[in-house]
């Protein structure tokens, strides 16, 4: 998405929006010297270390590290896609971002759904309430809802009808055409089109913005023997397993709460949500997919998982854990009793029970463990094996050390194996899985370990943003590729070229030009916390750094070269071993000079 937006565009965008104007719009800030600082949105704090840099137009926040340029401000308060934030800072300054006619085309007719699928809704939600609705009505307060609920989560009722919808929407001026890619209509075998919904009383399912993207149909009466739930095909605005149900009624909730309670049904969300439980959502469907947990990423760092009291909803829980672990989400399972779903138990037990066994959710290990120790005999050696092999793949998913060897430790006591085998077991997980990724059999992705960065790379890119003129000498004397971090290198190759074209060089079109976690903490952090020195002082700082890096790297380059020397002397190989003394001698001389 970032890159059909023009760079040129984007700086343009930055360089006409006031940070300090922005932000204050949100947080109220005092000047501190030649910045403003506050309190962090982004995490509690009760000392301001959160500070913004009218001179760099960023602003960085040094208790929970979290930093960016006005586009990253708008992306993690409001929880805006990139393009989002874009096109709502363009607006605000007078920005025309350019964009093929076929987005527009394309835009112009997701509009269009959007509004079919509002209509449908009001003709839905005005049925529920009427004459023709008593029964619907009747069935959903015999479940425990009220009508607040409903009117607020828009809950409807689809006539029993071929062409209600069609009726209603043909008055409206709504093409048959449109109410097909709106997914509100089926094409008949022999012409023409009838209604998707008939008698089902009808969920819309919103995107955070509360647009609607389509409707999941629930029969009612005991005598329709059709399929239970009936969802919205897939559209150009609605893709199954992309969204989460409830999410606009909940996303203030879940993000000050910074936990999400993830249910599966409608009903098993409205009911609880009704009684005060107001940091939930629900999957719409026991398979929590990787789109749905990024989602849930950008409101909460935790998550709490209460699927249905059965088999299914077991596995359920079981399948997403991995997927959380990888996303960096701390997860816990909550367990409802056998053959209870959260609605069944908040209408019986009440919402402090509800929340009770949210509060007393298990972690991912002693959830998984309790489970396969339930399904598997761990006295016989087919049992060990069979929960030795499940729980060390999710063993091996942790990024801390610490927290394998832990858990290592506890599984042997479980299980009653020598740790040691159990090690054994998990390095040939993660051999594995390295030999996956050089052969391409294992999907790509942004490493999520912290890259080392030397003290002396982060303060040159420092002193280059603060004195531009240094970045054209630096360019003599290093190449990015002399960095130790690839991050910096990044950086620094994205520095040089842009000075190359006479573009003026600050930490805000940096992050403007890369995307990844690890570049905001190099560009801004020093930024904001170095003090003021002179053009003289940057100069020999700058000199002295340039001399670090390359000792670093001839010192690398020493100790590689000593192990192939090593190696070539068992081996024998008297060729290999003179080429190598001879470029160790011309390093050491080197290093002399």
């Amino acid at each position: 998405m970032r890159g059909r937006i023009p760079e040129n565009v984007l700086d343009d965008i930055l360089s006409r929006v006031d940070i300090v104007e922005l932000i204050s719009a949100y947080i109220p800030l005092k000047k501190a010297g030649r910045n403003f600082r506050a309190c962090c949105p982004f995490h509690n704090e009760k000392t301001p270390s959160f500070m913004v840099s009218p001179d760099k137009q960023i602003y960085h926040c040094f208790g929970c590290g979290e930093s960016g340029n006005a586009f990253k401000f708008l992306m993690r308060h409001e929880r805006m896609e990139f393009t989002e934030a874009v096109e709502l800072l363009a607006r605000r300054c007078g920005v025309i971002i350019p964009q093929l006619s076929a987005d527009r085309n394309a835009e112009g007719v997701n509009a269009q759904i959007f509004k079919a699928n509002e209509l449908a809704a009001g003709f839905f939600s005005a049925r529920l309430f009427s004459t023709a609705g008593k029964a619907a009505l009747a069935y959903l307060q015999e479940r425990g809802l009220r009508r607040e609920i409903l009117e607020s989560a828009r809950v409807g009722l689809a006539p029993d009808s071929w062409d209600g919808l069609i009726s209603f929407m043909r008055g409206k001026g709504i093409s048959l055409s449109l109410l097909d890619k709106s997914g509100l209509i089926t094409p008949r075998q022999g012409g023409g089109y009838y209604d998707r919904f008939r008698n089902r009383i009808m969920f819309p399912i919103s995107d955070a913005r509360s647009r609607i993207l389509g409707f999941g149909g629930r029969v009612y009466s005991a005598d329709d023997k059709g399929v239970k739930y009936i969802n919205s095909p897939e559209t150009a605005v609605y893709t199954k397993g992309r969204n989460l149900y409830g999410l606009n009624l909940s996303k203030d909730a879940v993000r000050k709460k910074d936990c999400a309670v993830v249910v599966e049904g409608y009903l098993d969300f409205l009911i609880p949500y009704q009684e005060g439980v107001d940091n939930l959502v629900a999957s719409q469907g026991t398979a929590l997919t990787e789109e749905q947990i990024r989602l849930l990423k950008r409101y909460a760092s935790g998550v709490v998982i209460i699927y249905d009291g059965d088999k299914a909803g077991e596995s359920a829980a079981l399948r997403a854990l991995e997927l959380f672990i990888e996303e960096g989400i701390n997860v816990r399972v909550a367990v409802l009793p056998q053959g209870d779903d959260p609605d069944t138990f908040v209408r019986r037990e009440g919402p402090e029970a509800f929340r009770g066994l949210i509060d007393g959710a298990k972690e991912i290990f002693d959830y998984k463990l309790g489970v396969l120790k339930s399904r598997h005999n761990v006295s016989a050696v087919a049992g060990k094996d069979a929960v030795a092999a499940e729980m060390l793949s999710i063993i091996s998913k942790f990024h801390s050390a610490v927290v394998r060897s832990e858990y290592l430790r506890v599984l042997a006591g479980e299980i009653n194996v020598p740790e040691e085998a159990l090690l054994e077991e998990l390095n040939k997980i993660k051999s594995g899985r390295k030999e996956g990724r050089r052969t391409g059999q294992e999907k790509q992705g942004p490493s999520r370990e912290m890259e080392a960065v030397l003290p002396a790379e982060k303060l040159l890119i420092q002193l280059m943003l603060q004195e531009n003129e240094l970045i054209s000498r630096i360019r003599d004397s290093l190449d990015p590729s002399d960095f130790q971090s690839r991050t910096a290198g990044q950086i620094v190759r994205t520095m040089f070229e842009l000075s190359a074209q006479g573009v003026c060089v600050g930490a805000g079109m940096i992050m403007n030009h890369l995307e990844g976690s690890g570049i905001s903490g190099i560009v801004c952090d020093p930024v904001l916390s170095s003090e003021d020195v002179s053009s003289e002082e940057r100069e020999k700082m700058a000199s002295d750094c340039v001399k670090r890096i390359k000792m670093h790297n001839m010192n690398n380059r020493r100790r590689c070269l000593h192990q192939q020397i090593k190696d070539a002397q068992v081996s024998g190989d008297r060729v290999k071993l003179d080429g190598l003394l001879k470029e160790f001698n011309t390093l050491i001389q080197s290093c002399k000079g």
